[in-house]
C-alpha cells in the first residue's frame, strides 16, 4: 500500500459513530510511526479534507462540504433525475430513492419521501447494501459479465447469504432473469413494511449508472397492483435515461 493510499485511507476511518480521528488511530490502522501519522493528517488538513479540532483530534474538513455542494449542482444523474422524480412522486404519492453505482458501492444520492408511514432509513450519501434490496439487485443485473465475475470472486459468501446463488452459474442466471425483466421487486428486504420496485438507469452505451426505486407500503402496493408500479418505475427510469442522453449531447 502506497503512502498516498494510506493517507487517503484515513478518510475511511470516519463513520456515523466516529466523528473524529487522532494520530493513534492512524498509527494503529496503518501500522506507521507517530511522525508519519501526523504528516498524513497535516497533509489532509492542508487540502481541507480534515480540520484540526483540538491538539490531537481531526474532523472532516470544509472541502468535503464544498465538494458535496459541487456534486449537488453538477452531478448529471441528479440534475436529470431530480425534477422527474418530484413530478412522479407528486403524481403517485410514492417515496423514491435515486442511487448511483461507484465501482463496488451503491450510494443514495437523492430521495423524495412524501409518505412518512415508511421510515426513511437511507438518505443522500448513505451506502446501500450491495446484495439486498431491489435498487442494488437491478444494478447488479445490468453489469457486464466480467464485473459480475469479479463481484462473485470477492463476495461469494455475501451472495449466498442474500439468496442470489450458491455458485457462479446460479448467480449469473438470477441476474439475467432480472435484466430481461427490466425491473426488480423485493418485499421487506430494506424495510419490513414496504415493497421495493426498482429499474436501472443506463447510458446510451448500455452501461448502468445506478437505479431508481419506489418504496411503497405493502397495502398500497396491493391496492395499486404490481403492473402499475412496474410500469411507472420503468417509465421513470427511461425518462431519466433520455434526459441524460440529451444532457450529454448538449455538453458534447
Amino acid at each position: 500500500m502506497s503512502s498516498l493510499h494510506r493517507m487517503l485511507g484515513i478518510l475511511g476511518l470516519f463513520t456515523e459513530h466516529t466523528n473524529f480521528v487522532c494520530c493513534e488511530d492512524v498509527e494503529i490502522t496503518f501500522n506507521c510511526s507517530r511522525a508519519t501519522a501526523y504528516r498524513y493528517l497535516s497533509n489532509l488538513a492542508d487540502a481541507g479534507l480534515v480540520s484540526k479540532a483540538s491538539e490531537n483530534r481531526y474532523v472532516l474538513g470544509s472541502r468535503i462540504i464544498e465538494l458535496d455542494r459541487l456534486l449537488r449542482r453538477t452531478d448529471p444523474v441528479l440534475q436529470c433525475a431530480g425534477p422527474i422524480m418530484e413530478m412522479v412522486s407528486a403524481e403517485t404519492g410514492f417515496n423514491i430513492l435515486l442511487c448511483n453505482f461507484y465501482g463496488d458501492k451503491v450510494t443514495c444520492v437523492h430521495a423524495v419521501w412524501p409518505n412518512s408511514s415508511i421510515e426513511q432509513r437511507y438518505e443522500r450519501g448513505k451506502p446501500m447494501p450491495l446484495f439486498r434490496g431491489a435498487l442494488a439487485k437491478v444494478i447488479l443485473a445490468n453489469l457486464k459479465p466480467h464485473q459480475l465475475k469479479n463481484i462473485m470472486l470477492f463476495h461469494a459468501e455475501d451472495i449466498r447469504r442474500a439468496g442470489l446463488g450458491e455458485n457462479w452459474r446460479q448467480f449469473k442466471d438470477n441476474m439475467i432473469r432480472i435484466k430481461i425483466q427490466g425491473y426488480c421487486i423485493t418485499k421487506g428486504e430494506l424495510a419490513p413494511e414496504s415493497v421495493g420496485v426498482a429499474a436501472p438507469i443506463m447510458t446510451a452505451e448500455k452501461r448502468v449508472l445506478g437505479s431508481v426505486v419506489f418504496a411503497i407500503p405493502n397495502q398500497e402496493f396491493e391496492a395499486f397492483g404490481e403492473d402499475y408500479a412496474c410500469q411507472k418505475i420503468s417509465d421513470l427510469a427511461n425518462s431519466i435515461t433520455v434526459e441524460l442522453e440529451k444532457y450529454y449531447f448538449l455538453k458534447s
